[in-house]
C-alpha cells in the first residue's frame, strides 16, 4: 500500500481500519461519521451517544490515528478519574501494536511505528516530531492539576457522570474544568468531546456543537434488550443513560419538579423527620416540612453517612428552621436514635411503623407532590432519589422520609 493511500485510508474509512485492528463491531454507517469527523474534522464537537454505543472505542481508535496522521502536534485526554484514563491509554496503546496498524504506520514512515516512551499516562512514538517538549498523548484525570498544559488536540470522555447528577458542588467543579480547558487549548486547536448528559446544569450545557444518539436512532440495541435495561433500572436512569434525556419516564410516581424557592420562614412552626442510615450504601434522610392550606413546604437534606456521623447538624437544621418535634421510627433500632437526640436536647416523637413503604409513599407523597413548594437550600440528590423512586429504587431514603412526615401532618389522611 502507497503512503497516500495509507493516509486516505485513515482519513476516509477509519472504521474499516478500525476492523482490520479487531475492533468488529464499529460500522461504517454509524462509527466511520463519528471517526471521521474526530480525526479529520477541524472545528469542535461533542458527541453524545448511550451507553454501550462503543463512544469511547472510537475515541481511543481516533487518538491511535491521531497519533500517526499528525506527528507535529501534542494531544492531551481528560477522563474523570485517573484510573479511567489508564484504561484507554492501554487500548491506544494495544491498538498501536496490532499487526494492521504497525503495517499502516509503516507505509506511511517507511518503518513500523513503535512506542518510543510510555507509562500509565503517556504515549511518545517514534514519529513524534514536535519541537515543544511536551507529552505527544498526555492523560489526566479532572483532579489532576491543568497549570502549564497546553495541547493542540484536547479530548475529554465521560467527565460528567453519576455523581454530577446529584452533586452540585461536583457539577460546578467540573465545570470550572471544562472551561479551563479553553486556555490549554493552543491557537488553532480543537476540543472534542464525548459522553452522557446527567444534569440540565453540568458541564455538557457548556459543550459546543452537540451531535445526539439516543438508543432509538442507533440501532445498535435489540428491542429485547432495551425492554431489560428498562427493567433493571429507574425510569430516569434509563431516560439519562439511553434516551440522553433528564426527565423521568412516564410510569414514574413523581416525574414532575416541583419548585424550589421557598423562604425558609415558610416552614416555621413545622415538624421533622429522619429516615436514618446505620452504615453500608444508605443515606441518612432529613425531610422538615409543614403544610398550609393547599401547599406542602418541604426542605430535605441527603447524606451518605450513617445518622450517628450527622446528628447535630440533623439538630442544627431543625433548629434553624425552627421544626420541631423530630419524628423516629422505633422499628430497626428499638429507639436508639431518639434516646441520642433527647440526649442532645432535641425533642422528639416517636412511632412504630406498620404501613407498607410503597403504598406509604405511592399515598401521602404523590397525594401532595403536585403541590409541595421545596426550600431554598433543599439538596439536589434529595429531590432527585424522590424523582427516581420505583419500588424496585436501589435507595428510597428520601420519599419515605417525606411520605412519613406528610402522614403525620396531613390531618386528613
Amino acid at each position: 500500500m502507497h503512503r497516500r493511500t495509507a493516509i486516505e485510508l485513515l482519513l476516509t474509512r477509519p472504521a474499516l481500519a478500525a476492523r482490520w485492528c479487531g475492533l468488529d463491531r464499529l460500522t461504517d454507517g454509524l462509527h466511520g461519521i463519528w471517526l471521521r469527523d474526530m480525526i479529520a474534522g477541524r472545528d469542535d464537537m461533542t458527541l453524545l451517544a448511550h451507553r454501550g454505543s462503543y463512544k469511547t472505542t472510537c475515541l481511543a481508535f481516533s487518538m491511535t490515528a491521531m497519533l500517526l496522521l499528525y506527528p507535529t502536534k501534542n494531544i492531551i485526554f481528560l477522563r474523570k478519574t485517573d484510573e479511567d484514563v489508564v484504561e484507554v491509554l492501554r487500548q491506544v496503546k494495544m491498538l498501536l501494536r496490532t499487526d494492521a496498524m504497525q503495517y499502516l504506520s509503516a507505509c506511511i514512515y517507511d518503518e513500523p511505528v513503535q512506542l518510543l516512551r510510555s507509562d500509565m499516562y503517556t504515549v511518545h512514538t517514534t514519529c513524534f516530531s514536535a519541537p515543544r517538549g511536551a507529552s505527544q498523548l498526555l492523560g489526566l484525570g479532572t483532579l489532576g492539576s491543568l497549570t502549564g498544559k497546553h495541547a493542540d488536540i484536547v479530548l475529554t470522555d465521560d467527565i460528567v457522570n453519576l455523581h454530577d447528577r446529584s452533586s452540585g458542588t461536583e457539577r460546578r467543579r467540573i465545570r470550572g474544568v471544562y472551561q479551563e480547558l479553553q486556555n490549554i487549548r493552543n491557537p488553532g486547536g480543537r476540543i472534542i468531546n464525548t459522553g452522557t448528559p446527567w444534569h440540565p446544569e453540568d458541564a455538557i450545557s457548556l459543550m459546543p456543537n452537540v451531535r445526539r444518539y439516543d438508543c432509538w436512532r442507533t440501532g445498535l440495541l435489540s428491542e429485547g434488550k432495551l425492554k431489560a435495561l428498562q427493567r433493571s433500572m429507574t425510569p430516569s436512569l434509563f431516560a439519562a443513560n439511553y434516551e440522553l434525556k433528564h426527565i423521568a419516564a412516564e410510569e414514574a410516581l413523581f416525574g414532575q419538579r416541583p419548585p424550589e424557592d421557598g423562604d425558609p420562614l415558610l416552614l416555621r412552626d413545622g415538624m421533622a423527620h429522619i429516615d436514618a442510615a446505620y452504615g453500608g450504601s444508605d443515606f441518612t434522610a432529613l425531610t422538615c416540612g409543614r403544610i398550609d392550606g393547599h401547599h406542602a413546604f418541604l426542605y430535605g437534606r441527603l447524606w451518605r453517612k450513617p445518622v450517628d456521623a450527622v446528628m447535630d447538624e440533623i439538630i442544627t437544621e431543625c433548629d434553624r428552621l425552627q421544626c420541631a418535634p423530630i419524628l423516629c421510627e422505633t422499628n430497626g433500632d428499638k429507639g436508639y436514635v431518639a434516646r441520642e437526640l433527647r440526649r442532645r436536647g432535641a425533642a422528639v416523637r416517636t412511632y412504630t411503623e406498620q404501613t407498607n413503604k410503597h403504598i406509604k409513599i405511592g399515598t401521602w407523597l404523590r397525594k401532595w407532590w403536585p403541590d409541595a413548594v421545596f426550600i431554598k437550600g433543599t439538596d439536589r440528590a434529595y429531590i432527585d432519589q424522590i424523582l427516581d423512586y420505583t419500588p424496585d429504587a436501589a435507595h428510597d431514603d428520601a420519599p419515605d422520609s417525606a411520605a412519613c412526615l406528610l402522614r403525620a401532618m396531613d390531618r386528613h389522611g
